[in-house]
């Protein structure tokens, strides 16, 4: 079974979030082992210059590296500069990652300023949900919700229309 790490910046606080995301969490536990992992945001200033928020992300950065240094992992960076997939390429592209030896796929989601360059680098493939801007609690449950359809397609489930 594929390991899958949603590994965030950041927590959730609302309940309707925390809701939709052990929804999708319970469907993906038949097709996967699903660990969120939920990293700690770096408090900024009111209005932080661009220095700031580089520091933020790279101290942010440090937390995400191990994960994505791990052996057997292939990571998906989530970015706005990052290709858009149809939910048939995410499908594609995950059946693709277990027979190149993988067995742990991350799903990297940063903070409201994004991630640091150095995550993307070494990331194996920059992913973006839409070229709108979303709250990243939302991409954290769209997210779930293409992953969960993605296992569905390839399944040949009913979900995907």
């Amino acid at each position: 079974m594929l390991n899958i790490n949603l590994i965030t910046v950041g927590k959730l606080k609302e309940n309707y979030w925390r809701d939709a995301v052990a929804e999708y969490s319970k469907r993906l536990s038949k097709f996967c082992s699903l660990k969120i992992i939920e990293l700690s945001e770096k408090r900024l200033s009111e209005n932080p210059g661009e220095k700031e928020i580089a520091a933020a992300l790279f101290d942010e950065g440090k937390s995400i590296a191990p994960f994505i240094d791990a052996k057997s992992t292939f990571s998906f960076a989530m970015c706005i500069e990052g290709k858009q997939l149809s939910s048939e390429e995410l499908a594609r592209q995950l059946s693709l990652i277990p027979n190149s030896g993988v067995s742990t796929v991350n799903f990297i989601i940063g903070s409201s300023f994004g991630l640091d360059q150095s995550i993307k680098d070494k990331s194996d493939f920059k992913l973006s949900i839409t070229k709108m801007t979303l709250p990243h609690q939302l991409c954290r449950v769209v997210l779930l919700e293409q992953i969960y359809r993605a296992f569905q397609i390839n399944s040949n489930g009913k979900y995907h229309k």
